[in-house]
């Protein structure tokens, strides 16, 4: 089994499963700090946002499964999350190409999107572990997967070619299913402050 086509719903965010009617709010959103301009980030601007969600949609057989983060207090669509390099033998995922509009980073919403999207891999496809990758310049990713809780794996060095040609080092963090309970306590609580 594995994650289908339906609405994750928390009590700040909805996750909804993306699809070409999120593309004009996107485009919106993403304008909201302009997050494409990081040269380390992986994140649409708003001339690429359709083909950008064409390209996720399309790799839906391939195991992956995108979603738009709509906000409940207002039903605005403040960015993307997906599950994607899915190993469904190894019952394992990667969890990624997550961006938000600026007015809501170091909010509670990537803490309720990640416990939703952690929860159902792990309580309902009892996943064995959940992947992490970002660029090794990406501070500020790397920072919010910590405060998720998850650990460093390593670094894979020269790992990609960036859209710029730079070479990438990625850092590599995971959840496992043993450290899923105390993950889950941990999300929970930052979400009760």
């Amino acid at each position: 089994m594995w994650p289908t086509n339906k609405p994750l719903i928390g009590h700040h965010v909805t996750l909804e499963p993306l699809s070409t009617t999120h593309i004009d709010a996107l485009e919106r959103a993403v304008q909201d700090g302009e997050a494409w301009k990081l040269w380390y980030a992986n994140v649409p601007t708003p001339q690429d946002m359709e083909g950008y969600v064409n390209t996720a949609i399309s790799q839906a057989p391939e195991g992956n499964l995108a979603y738009a983060v709509k906000l409940n207090s207002s039903n605005e669509i403040v960015g993307t999350t997906r599950y994607y390099n899915a190993d469904i033998a190894n019952r394992r995922a990667m969890l990624g190409y997550t961006w938000y509009s600026d007015k809501v980073r170091r909010t509670a919403v990537n803490t309720e999107c990640k416990l939703l999207l952690l929860q159902q891999l792990f309580e309902d496809f009892d996943a064995i572990a959940v992947e992490f990758r970002t660029h090794f310049f990406n501070h500020a990713s790397r920072s919010a997967i910590e405060r998720l809780g998850a650990k460093l794996d390593g670094i894979l060095r020269s790992h990609q070619i960036g859209r710029n040609g730079e070479i990438r080092d990625t850092v590599v963090y995971s959840i496992i299913a043993s450290e899923w309970p105390t993950v889950k306590q941990h999300l929970l609580s930052k979400l009760d402050k």
